[in-house]
């Protein structure tokens, strides 16, 4: 399968791994949502590891292997999930507190970070074609934005603004390092998301800790099944991501933006589930970027 395709895949499960969040957070504390998704994923690694180096000949498939790694390694993943992890508490906070069809632009416009980025410091250089798709599908994010502003949120002032544009930087640091790992220090796609996985709960587990002594008779917390939802959806949705970066030829700075075209399912949920206002100027927005998968889809690499 081709990396354009599996990113377009990941896009699908993240779309609907944003819905599952959204109804996990609504009206509910953040961090045991967190903790108990990451527990999930960590859940469904955690036996792969044990197995990957017992008896590695009785795993079914060979690229659920998770391979062995010196400490270094181990250090590099963890320095992953601290960035991740970040990214995740800072757009979790955010997501409880926007409508879905303004956070949902607003961490999709981490492509644009990612992209200069990945041309100015990794020397990538994507095709004339290719830096057409990646611009319009840019413009339609921006354009989200604009439209965002109509609903009373002034981007400027926002506490729940801002820490969503610090989650889509650390987002897009997160995209570049995970080029890093995945192509210069080549590992595999299971192993990073395993010990990604299991890494987190330790990750969230200070912030899980300060809920539960301090905040949560003031913040409470209800058991909603799409919180193990959110880990199993993020699990697909990575995995074909790293397996698309992990394509030789495969350029970060095009699948990150396809990636985050994701954003049209969440906002077929935030009109169609949460009655979010605004929609016909969106669509238009969203057409926008339909037009720029497909102009970005149409490039052989």
């Amino acid at each position: 399968m081709s990396w354009l395709l599996l990113s377009l895949c990941s896009a699908f499960f993240l779309g609907f791994y944003e819905i599952a969040k959204k109804a996990a957070v609504r009206d509910n504390a953040v961090p045991p949502v967190l903790f108990f998704n990451v527990l999930t994923g960590a859940m469904f690694w955690a036996p792969l590891v044990v197995i990957s180096r017992t008896v590695p000949h009785l795993m079914p498939f060979e690229w659920l292997l998770v391979a062995p790694l010196d400490w270094r390694s181990h250090a590099m993943l963890f320095l992953k999930t601290v960035i991740a992890g970040s990214s995740w508490i800072f757009a979790s906070f955010a997501l409880k507190h926007l409508p879905m069809s303004i956070a949902a632009p607003i961490r999709a416009s981490s492509p644009l970070w990612t992209v200069f980025i990945a041309v100015l410091l990794m020397k990538e250089r994507p095709s004339v074609g290719q830096w057409l798709g990646v611009t319009i599908i840019l413009g339609s994010f921006y354009a989200f934005s604009l439209v965002g502003r109509k609903e009373g949120i002034q981007f400027h002032r926002n506490r729940w603004v801002g820490f969503m544009l610090i989650a889509t930087l650390l987002g897009a640091c997160s995209a570049l390092y995970d080029k890093f790992l995945l192509q210069n220090m080549h590992m595999q796609a299971a192993t990073v998301q395993a010990w990604f996985s299991c890494y987190l709960v330790l990750f969230m587990s200070p912030l899980f800790a300060r809920w539960y002594l301090n905040d949560r008779i003031t913040s409470p917390f209800q058991w909603r099944w799409s919180i193990p939802m959110i880990a199993v959806l993020l699990l697909i949705s990575d995995f074909l991501y790293f397996s698309a970066i992990e394509k030789p030829d495969a350029l970060i700075s095009v699948i990150s933006p396809l990636r985050r075209t994701s954003v049209i399912i969440a906002f077929i949920a935030g009109v169609r589930i949460y009655g979010e206002k605004n929609w016909r100027p969106k669509a238009v927005c969203l057409a926008s970027l339909m037009l720029g998968v497909y102009v970005l889809s149409l490039q052989r690499v």
